[in-house]
């Protein structure tokens, strides 16, 4: 399927049958002719009857109305065998996945389980008894694991979207090498009821599509809490942010970055970086070092023993059962015992701290998805180690509690896509999959092996605060809360959503209030035709969001009702009238921004 989720949404309210885009999806899989794909493919018949069902229900209240999709095989689909790509393993749920079940109410229909590395185990694709799927773009590169059916099958063209799962970056690296997005929700946003561990306590759904906003529609209509998950939590609901000018992007210090050989890859990221600087972004350097220690720690420590304890039972009975590559990392649990497990988790906890330290030197961090590219050649003679190299820039993000999407982010010299990674503290879903719907838009990469490009349209573009969305609050930020600035991250970390620039009306005037740590200004309502118009960013939250973010706003600053230019009202920053004495009159700048620019201060 070529269609963007929206749009084939859009076709089907307008009249479309449903049931011919299913047989248009299994005509498409029985061409494509790749029997390592899907290891269970649901009876057309069975599709075409949901098809039915749906057109008699309408489109109301179903924003994903008629999209076919497909699901990586450790999640259960009720009714269809669960194997985790060992057959010894199997079994068949009478309940479908929790999330599974949110995307069927919200109109989707899925048609198949796809193939995976077993029991997620890698990022390669290429460990399991069922074959290796074939790479979307080019038949000798390997699919990328361990969602490797699931990656292919939008790469190529099959399905609009699919679900995988991502542990250590199973849901990134193979979207990056099939030319494809990649989104890595935030821990406990999408319920793991109904999904084979891998690591329990990092374990979450990922979501595949050929464009930016078609994942997150899917994300957005898979989301919410679900108590039977003891690993569930209560984000805001996520909202697709615009892209904020100023806005820092992390990017590791040229001495940190590893492409172990591949010069196209090292060049196209350095054409991507400097794309994003071209669309508005900041680019700050990081030391990568605290990053790279997490990372190793997935495999080289204990955490191996979640998988153990995922698949105690078979590997104890019957270890034949399992993968040989599987096994032997599965088995290198035994070699941990309690003490080593607790040393490793207080290392974690150092290197989080310094990981944090990192973080709040910009917004947004932004590294290659992958190092470079293998064939499948190559990782059958080194399955280990080159498995150990793909996870360079995706096995930290779990562990330190981070979100992330990985998208198409422009052309190799080769004419393969280069992919980029935007990561953020949980929570930060909505501002990195619109910074990333940007980047896509702007990549003129091609959306999979479809040859179609990636589309505008839906890239959320700075709007009027009018367009906030419903159930959210618009907040006008003045000062050091803007993209960019030190306390944008009290936002970002709340799951605001950037909506747009504005400007107020003329009736204001803006202070740089004297002590304030860090330098902060102060907007003060003043009698028509006194003031000056101000340059401001609007922001929407979410109640709950949006009380949390008062609470915590120290005196003499509140929240009050800004007049914006064109005749709009939202909530916003204003300074009580005793907070301005002794401080500077920067009206004449018209915003906080041109005044930093005038001392020379940053962030």
């Amino acid at each position: 399927m070529t269609e963007t989720i929206a749009a084939l949404v859009a076709a089907h309210a307008a009249g479309k049958p449903i049931a011919a885009t299913v047989e248009e999806v299994y005509r498409r899989i029985a061409a494509h002719d790749d029997p390592a794909l899907f290891i269970t493919l649901r009876a057309e018949a069975d599709a075409l009857a949901a098809a039915r069902r749906l057109m008699e229900q309408g489109p109301q209240g179903r924003p994903l109305y008629g999209v076919p999709f497909a699901v990586k095989d450790n999640i259960d689909v009720a009714g269809m065998p669960t194997t985790a790509a060992c057959p010894a393993f199997a079994y068949t749920p009478a309940r479908s996945a929790f999330v599974v079940e949110a995307l069927e109410r919200a109109g989707a229909i899925a048609i198949g389980k796809t193939n995976l590395d077993q029991f997620a185990t890698g990022l390669v694709g290429v460990r399991s008894p069922y074959g290796v799927p074939r790479n979307a773009l080019r038949s000798d590169l390997i699919p990328g694991g361990s969602s490797s059916g699931s990656a292919t099958a939008v790469g190529a063209g099959l399905v609009p979207f699919s679900l995988g799962t991502d542990t250590a970056g199973s849901g990134r690296a193979p979207a990056a090498l099939n030319g494809i997005v990649g989104l890595k929700p935030s821990l406990g946003a999408l319920s793991a009821t109904g999904v084979v561990p891998a690591c329990r306590t990092l374990d979450t759904i990922s979501i595949f599509a050929l464009d930016v906003a078609s994942a997150f529609a899917v994300f957005q209509a898979a989301a919410g809490y679900d108590e039977e998950d003891a690993w569930s939590r209560g984000f805001a609901r996520p909202e697709l942010s615009a892209f904020p000018r100023g806005i820092q992007f992390g990017v590791p210090r040229a001495e940190d970055l590893e492409f172990f050989g591949d010069a196209e890859a090292e060049a196209a990221f350095a054409r991507d970086v400097a794309a994003v600087d071209a669309l508005g972004g900041r680019i700050v350097e990081f030391d990568l070092a605290p990053f790279a220690e997490v990372a190793r720690l997935l495999y080289e420590g204990p955490w191996v023993a979640e998988r153990y304890a995922a698949v105690k039972a078979l590997i104890e009975t019957n270890p034949e059962a399992l993968h040989p590559v599987t096994r032997a990392i599965i088995a290198g649990a035994k070699q941990f015992d309690a003490v080593a497990t607790f040393e490793a988790f207080y290392r974690l906890r150092a290197l989080r701290r310094k990981a944090e330290q990192a973080l709040s030197a910009f917004d947004v961090m932004l590294v290659p998805t992958i190092p470079r590219l293998y064939t499948v050649a190559e990782v059958l003679a080194e399955p280990v180690l080159l498995n150990s190299r793909l996870g360079t820039y995706t096995n930290f993000v779990n562990l330190l509690d981070l979100c992330a999407i990985a998208t198409p982010s422009g052309v190799r010299g080769d004419g393969l896509p280069s992919s980029v990674t935007l990561i953020a503290p949980a929570g930060a879903d909505g501002l990195v999959a619109g910074l990333a719907a940007a980047i896509q838009a702007n990549s003129g990469a091609p959306m999979g092996a479809t040859g179609f490009p990636a589309p505008t349209a839906g890239t959320p573009a700075p709007t009027t605060p009018s367009a906030t969305p419903p159930g959210r609050i618009a907040l006008a930020v003045v000062g050091a809360h803007l993209a960019g600035l030190p306390l944008n991250r009290e936002l970002v970390d709340l799951g605001a959503a950037f909506v747009g620039e504005a400007e107020t009306t003329p009736d204001y005037r803006l202070y740089a209030l004297a002590g304030a740590r860090p330098p902060k200004p102060g907007l003060l309502r003043v009698p028509d035709g006194e003031g000056a118009a101000i340059r401001a960013e609007v922001w929407a939250l979410d109640a709950q969001g949006f009380g949390a973010f008062v609470a915590k706003i120290p005196a003499p600053l509140g929240i009050g009702t800004v007049r914006l230019a064109g005749g709009s009202s939202v909530k916003g920053f204003l300074v009580e009238p005793e907070g301005v004495f002794g401080a500077t009159d920067i009206s004449s700048f018209g915003g906080w921004r041109a005044f930093l620019a005038s001392t020379g201060a940053g962030r």
